[in-house]
């Protein structure tokens, strides 16, 4: 298995010529580094697995070892090649191929506008719109929205080999796919930095999303020298463009109810253009937030979309002898279940949280979310409709849906109901940390409740603790202790998870913690960035030995492990007489303690 990993980036040239620097160290003089540059597509990442010549899987990356099938709704997306061209060039036995699916930017307005027509929601942006279609149920909606699929890498191959990337990219056209328009090999970062100033350049004039280009090392041999992170491939990386900006006018400021009934004030916007989406609304934040911006509505406001997928309010422009509106205020009732709301530190948050319907579409999508319960089929929609129809007015009520029920609503076809409600059941087996990660508790997020859930051994544990037995976790202080009893003390949120558990799971718990060991017992801290490992993977690599990886460096931190540019944790850590190991250092600690 091959897994389709994420690219380290960066936005700064600094960042690429130490990239370019740790490969040189790495592969020595006599290895020339010739890079291959190429646009980063802005869609969706896909795995297409061929078995002599026939299209026989189609997988998203999810979390780089484990994505979704979804062979047959790639089936019907034109550029897709269910078979293999063999007139130019001999088809392998195997071959597992990279893709992104995306959509352009005019099919993308076009669907927007036919939507809008029909009276649904326009989507947020071309990469939504694809992921969604990706994942439909019914292949038939999928077959109806303008995809396309475009490949760019083999993850493997059986039958065929290649000395560089760009021969392995000229074979992928050659066996009839679509591959990126403009694709350069270059000597030197100064070629990569022409490259990258050409497409942010014109990025605008283009039919498609890109946020930046890709850098790889053109030879193949080498890549398989240098390895992989957990994460990211240490042979190549993406450099990021700025985010984009423009200005336009907010018409109207409203608020929107999150999952965990925190109300968010939205600007509607005038719909600009930013970077070939048309935005209409941004967020401002919370109360704070928009009190320290002090924008109104009428204002003329330059908004961006971070990371080019949210849009932001970045500030007020002024205007010249222009009467401003009056401060927006927070409302006094939650616009979804009319429940006044309460302050908490810069949020104003709905305490109605099983009550109130805003809440629970935003809790069945985190119950259902990748991180948490892994209900394959259950997004944003889905749990919309299923609220909106009062199929689902508690999350219990999931474990009770029918066929039958799912049958009668639009959008579901037998197989697509089978599959959601199988999807549905066969989380009645689960990870006791998927099931707290999934209520949604403030504070406590994937680690957290891997940790609760590796000390407590029991949801009935769980939810007995007092606030001193939470804090003998690792990682939970009083606050967080504080915010778990909160929660689990409100007699709505004590029914609905009653009512939960009555559904008959059956948790798989973690492994237990060694306790013996030459790390056992050892806290250790992590600041800047390691050649050999992620910060996931060496946390992960030292919990298995027993020790404890904290966030924060205090007297009872036994070690910081301190990579390439270190933050204030250094600092601290000496001050404090902590020992520091550099990666020569903490590799041999691990070998002393057995774990190398």
């Amino acid at each position: 298995v091959v897994p389709m990993l994420s690219l380290d980036s960066s936005q700064d040239l600094e960042a690429v010529r130490r990239f370019d620097e740790r490969l040189a160290k790495a592969l020595g003089e006599e290895e020339p580094r010739r890079y291959i540059v190429e646009p980063k597509l802005d869609g969706a990442s896909l795995e297409l697995v061929y078995e002599g010549g026939v299209l026989v899987r189609g997988v998203t990356r999810g979390n780089g070892f484990t994505g979704e099938g979804v062979t047959e709704n790639v089936r019907t997306i034109r550029s897709v090649p269910l078979r293999l061209r063999a007139d130019r060039r001999p088809v392998p036995e195997m071959l597992s191929v990279r893709s992104e699916a995306l959509m352009y930017l005019s099919a993308f307005e076009a669907l927007n506008e036919a939507r809008i027509k029909e009276g649904l929601e326009p989507y947020q942006n071309p990469r939504n719109a694809t992921s969604g279609a990706l994942r439909q149920l019914d292949s038939r909606v999928t077959a109806s929205r303008p995809l396309t699929v475009i490949a760019y890498d083999i993850l493997a191959a059986r039958g065929a080999s290649f000395e560089t990337d760009a021969e392995a990219i000229e074979a992928l056209s050659e066996w009839g796919f679509l591959v990126p328009e403009r694709v350069q090999v270059v000597d030197a970062v100064d070629g990569i930095a022409q490259f990258h100033a050409a497409y942010e350049q014109a990025r605008d004039d283009l039919d498609y999303e890109i946020d930046g280009v890709v850098i790889k090392l053109n030879r193949i041999a080498p890549r398989e020298r240098l390895g992989s992170t957990s994460h990211h491939p240490r042979w190549a990386m993406a450099f990021k463009f700025e985010p984009r900006k423009e200005i336009t006018r907010i018409d109207k400021i409203f608020v929107s109810v999150g999952r965990t009934g925190v109300l968010t004030p939205v600007a509607l916007l005038r719909p600009v253009e930013v970077g070939g989406v048309t935005v209409s609304r941004a967020s401002l934040h919370n109360r704070e937030e928009l009190g320290r911006k002090d924008v109104r509505e009428g204002d003329l406001v330059r908004i961006q979309r971070a990371g080019d997928v949210i849009p932001q309010v970045v500030e007020r422009v002024p205007e010249e002898n222009r009467e401003r509106g009056d401060p927006f205020s927070m409302p006094s009732a939650c616009p979804s279940c009319g429940t006044e709301p309460v302050e908490r530190g810069p949020f104003t948050v709905c305490p109605n949280h099983f009550g109130c319907p805003a809440q629970l579409k935003g809790r069945l999508v985190h119950f259902a979310s990748r991180h948490a319960m892994d209900i394959e089929g259950l997004g944003e929609e889905t749990a919309t409709l299923f609220v909106n129809l009062e199929l689902v007015t508690e999350l219990a009520d999931l474990f009770d849906l029918r066929e039958e029920q799912l049958t009668a609503l639009e959008g579901f076809g037998q197989v697509s109901a089978q599959n959601l409600i199988g999807a549905i059941q066969a989380r009645r087996t689960v990870e006791l940390a998927r099931f707290l990660t999934g209520l949604g508790i403030p504070e406590v997020g994937v680690t957290v409740a891997r940790d609760l859930a590796a000390h407590f051994r029991s949801l009935d544990a769980i939810r007995r603790a007092t606030p001193e037995e939470l804090e003998s976790v690792h990682g939970v202080g009083p606050k967080m202790s504080a915010a778990i009893r909160t929660f689990l003390d409100d007699p709505r949120i004590a029914e609905a998870v009653d009512h939960l558990a009555a559904k008959g799971f059956d948790f798989i718990l973690p492994l237990e913690t060694p306790t013996e060991g030459g790390l056992a017992g050892k806290v250790f801290v992590l600041t800047g960035t390691l050649d050999a490992f992620t910060r996931d993977e060496l946390k992960a690599l030292l919990e298995q030995r027993g020790a404890r990886v904290t966030s924060s460096v205090s007297a009872k931190t036994d070690y910081v492990v301190a990579g390439e540019s270190p933050g204030s944790k250094l600092a601290k850590a000496q001050a404090l007489g902590v020992t520091v190991l550099d990666e020569e250092g903490l590799n041999d600690l691990l070998q002393r303690a057995g774990a190398a």
